[in-house]
């Protein structure tokens, strides 16, 4: 099937137009693969409440700049046409406790740069994860005293 954009001459295809990805999509795609992540480690989800489970995500997102066609470092055509941007973001999320906190946000902090990357085709350069709270099965009894 041709149509009239196959028949255009003088435009290549990969400059007729532009993509671009908006922050709320990266920050939804963002905390569901957080989710996704933190759902593997059984003895943290446990002890989160239902309501807390969802992580928060702040994104900046930043178009891709202009790169001529030789490029500077030697990359190839394809590499340089497959970034749409970066996207600098922080994740706060609430962990269960006693639970080994540094890899749930390692797991965290790699999946999410993963897909990114996948999925919207962008660089992720800064993602801080921050952990909010600690929930521990130890709190949420109301029949002891507080634990110290």
């Amino acid at each position: 099937m041709t149509g009239e954009v196959d028949r255009r001459p003088g435009i290549p295809r990969g400059e007729r137009g532009a993509t671009t990805v908006a922050d709320r999509v990266v920050a939804k795609i963002a905390s569901q693969v957080a989710r996704d992540a933190l759902s593997r480690f059984t003895e943290s989800a446990g002890h989160v409440p239902p309501g807390r489970r969802t992580p928060r995500v702040t994104t900046a997102v930043r178009r891709a700049p202009e790169r001529n066609a030789a490029g500077r470092d030697g990359e190839s055509a394809v590499k340089r046409q497959a970034v749409l941007g970066e996207v600098r973001m922080r994740i706060t999320v609430e962990l269960g406790y006693p639970s080994d906190i540094g890899a749930q946000c390692a797991a965290v902090r790699q999946e999410v740069a993963d897909r990114i990357r996948t999925w919207a085709g962008m660089d992720v350069p800064d993602l801080a994860v921050s952990v909010e709270r600690l929930h521990s099965a130890h709190s949420r009894r109301t029949d002891q005293e507080r634990v110290r």
